[in-house]
C-alpha cells in the first residue's frame, strides 16, 4: 500500500486564533506519528489570515522534538524569499539535531501577495525575473563546496559543516517543476490540490525523465491531495462545507479564516457559486473511507505515485484528527506498523 503523509498549513478558523492553530499542528503531528504516517510537512505563507505559519523551519524543529518516527519537513520553503546560505544553515542544523528525519521541500512561488513578497526580499539581492534556478544552484553549492576557483564564497562555510543537507524535494503544480526535478535528480511533490496541470502527466514525466544524481539515485514522486474523510459520506460532506466556502471566497481574493460548518451552510450561495464549488470539488476528495479510497486509488495507480500526501482543513480540530485516523485505517497503517 502507498505510504501516507500529511501537508499542514496550520489553518486558522473563525473559532481558532493563529497561536492555537500552531499548537494544533503540533498536536496533529504527534497524532500522525502514532498512526504511522511517513512525513509531516509544514508550508510557508505570509500575510494570510487563513494560515498561521510563515516559518516552517521553526515548526519543523518544534514538531521533530515531540515526535519519534515520522519525518518532518517543509512543504515548502519558498526559496526566492530567502538567502540560500540561510536555508542551508537552518536545515543542516535541523538535520544535526534530528538526523535522518528532516526533509527540505523547496517552492518557486512567494507564498503571498506581491507587496508582502517585496517586503520579504527588499534587503536581498533581488533581480528581475525568476531566479529560482540560480538560488537552487547556490543552495546545493553550500553542500558540495564546488564554487569556482577564486569565488568569494569559497571561504564561507555553512554550519554545522558535519551535518549534510536533508533530502531535497522540488514542489510544483506544472510540468516545469516536474521536468526540473527530473533533470537535477531530486524528489518531486505535485500539488494536485490547487494545480490546473494534470497530476498523472506531471508524475509520469518526472519518473520517465529522472536523471540519477548525488541527491537521489532513483525518483521519488509524492502526490499531494486535499481530502476530508468521516464515518459517512453525509458527515464528510458536512465537514467539507467549510472548505467549499473558503475556496469560493479565496477565488474572489478573500483569504479569510476557515468558516464554521454553520457559517458555510447558512451562506447565500448563487447558482454560479454552486457551479464554482462543483468545479473545485475536482480537487477535493470527500466521503467515507471507502468512497475516498475508490476515488484516490485510480489516480495513485495511474501516476505511479511513491507516496500520497494529504491536506485536510476542517473547522473542528478533532474532526481533522479523525479524518486522518480514518484514512490511516483505510491505508492499513496500523497493520503495517504491527507487521
Amino acid at each position: 500500500m502507498t505510504p501516507l503523509s500529511i501537508l499542514d498549513l496550520s489553518v486558522v478558523t473563525t473559532g481558532t486564533k493563529p497561536a492555537a492553530a500552531l499548537r494544533n499542528s503540533i498536536d496533529l503531528a504527534q497524532h500522525a506519528d502514532r498512526l504511522g504516517y511517513s512525513r509531516y510537512w509544514l508550508a510557508e505563507h505570509h500575510s494570510l489570515s487563513s494560515v498561521a505559519s510563515p516559518a516552517p523551519d521553526i515548526m519543523i524543529g518544534q514538531i521533530a522534538a515531540v515526535t519519534t518516527k515520522i519525518r518532518v519537513g517543509s512543504g515548502g520553503v519558498m526559496l526566492p524569499n530567502h538567502a540560500p546560505l540561510v536555508i542551508a544553515e537552518r536545515f543542516k542544523m535541523l538535520e544535526a539535531l534530528f538526523p535522518g528525519r528532516i526533509d527540505l521541500g523547496l517552492g518557486r512561488a512567494p507564498g503571498t501577495d506581491q507587496a508582502t513578497a517585496h517586503a520579504l526580499r527588499r534587503r536581498l539581492d533581488v533581480r528581475e525575473g525568476d531566479d529560482f534556478l540560480e538560488r537552487l544552484q547556490e543552495l546545493t553549492l553550500w553542500e558540495t563546496r564546488e564554487f569556482p576557483p577564486g569565488h568569494p564564497y569559497n571561504n564561507v562555510v555553512a554550519m554545522p559543516d558535519d551535518a549534510p543537507l536533508p533530502p531535497i524535494f522540488l514542489l510544483g503544480s506544472s510540468d516545469y517543476s516536474s521536468e526540473l526535478a527530473a533533470q537535477v535528480g531530486m524528489g518531486f511533490a505535485f500539488a494536485h490540490h490547487f494545480a490546473s496541470y494534470d497530476a498523472v502527466a506531471a508524475l509520469t514525466d518526472y519518473r520517465r525523465s529522472f536523471q540519477p544524481s548525488r541527491w537521489r539515485r532513483a525518483p521519488h514522486a509524492i502526490l499531494a491531495v486535499a481530502a476530508v474523510v468521516a464515518e459517512t459520506d453525509a458527515e464528510a460532506e458536512r465537514q467539507a462545507s467549510s472548505m467549499d466556502l473558503n475556496r469560493l471566497l479565496r477565488n474572489r481574493g478573500q483569504y479569510l479564516p476557515l468558516p464554521s460548518i454553520e457559517e458555510a451552510l447558512a451562506y447565500p450561495y448563487s447558482e454560479r457559486d454552486r457551479a464554482l464549488i462543483a468545479r473545485d470539488r475536482e480537487k477535493l476528495f470527500v466521503g467515507a473511507p471507502a468512497t475516498v479510497m475508490a476515488a484516490l486509488q485510480p489516480m495513485i495507480e495511474a501516476s505511479r505515485a511513491d507516496e500520497l500526501m494529504v491536506i485536510t482543513a476542517t473547522f473542528d480540530h478533532e474532526a481533522r484528527k479523525r479524518s486522518y485516523g480514518l484514512l490511516a485505517e483505510a491505508f492499513g497503517l496500523g497493520k503495517r506498523a504491527a507487521a
